[in-house]
This record gives structure tokens, C-alpha cells and sequence, in this order.
């Protein structure tokens, strides 16, 4: 399974909007992963500071490790994918969630229903 940014946010900081069997799903998951855009995204929304953590971003490839999260490369066939995407979701950063997720045959776990509009099992609730 993929996590969405703020998937991934609310699990790390054990937050309230994170529904408990969303949480448990994770927890329990053979194969987690989060995309290195992802990790991107938050490094941008650090460095405008539109985005605050609870921890050092530094710490954020150890906690991935203990919580046995993988860190999904971007790769070619996910950008050829990413480009035949139609514009449901203008989004980039969930856009390339999308083709991440179909080309690495993927579940993403989100809040997000702006996914249902593509081919991709969106699991939430």
C-alpha cells in the first residue's frame, strides 16, 4: 500500500484524523510504502513553511526504517504513466501518486476522493 502525505503525516504524529482501522491497516500491512515525492512535497512545504513537524525532518528516514515503511523510488515507467493520466486531479504531486500506484499495481491509502476518478483502489474508512 502507498501513503498519501497527509496519510503518512497523521500516522507518524498518531493524530486523531487518522480513523483507528485506517491506522490498524497500516499497522498490520505486509508491504507499506511512501513515494520519494512524497518525502519532496514535504521538504518543500518545510522550506516555505507551510507545513510544521513534530520532529526533525533529518529523522524521518529512521522513523520510515522502525516502522518498516519503504521509501518508493520514482521511476520512468511512472512518469510515462503519469503523462496519459487524464486531468482529474490537477495536483502533480497526487498525480504521480496515481501513476505510482498503477504501474507498481499499488492500493493508496487517502482521504483524498479526487483518486476514485482514476484506476486506482483508494482505501479510506
Amino acid at each position: 500500500m502507498l501513503l498519501d502525505i497527509h496519510t503518512l503525516l497523521w500516522f507518524l504524529n498518531n493524530d486523531a484524523k487518522l480513523i483507528s482501522s485506517i491506522k490498524s491497516t497500516i499497522e498490520n500491512a505486509d508491504y507499506v510504502v511512501v513515494s520519494v515525492v512524497s518525502l519532496w512535497e514535504i521538504a518543500i512545504k518545510l522550506s516555505i513553511q507551510k507545513l510544521e513537524l513534530d520532529f526533525a525532518f533529518a529523522e524521518l528516514p529512521d522513523f520510515l526504517i522502525q516502522l518498516e515503511i519503504r521509501i518508493l523510488p520514482l521511476s520512468f515507467v511512472d512518469l510515462e504513466h503519469y503523462i496519459t493520466l487524464p486531468l482529474h486531479h490537477r495536483d502533480p504531486f497526487d498525480r504521480i501518486l496515481i501513476a505510482q500506484a498503477v504501474t507498481n499495481s499499488l492500493e493508496i491509502v487517502s482521504a483524498d476522493t479526487a483518486f476514485d476518478a482514476y484506476a486506482v483502489r483508494r482505501i479510506w474508512a
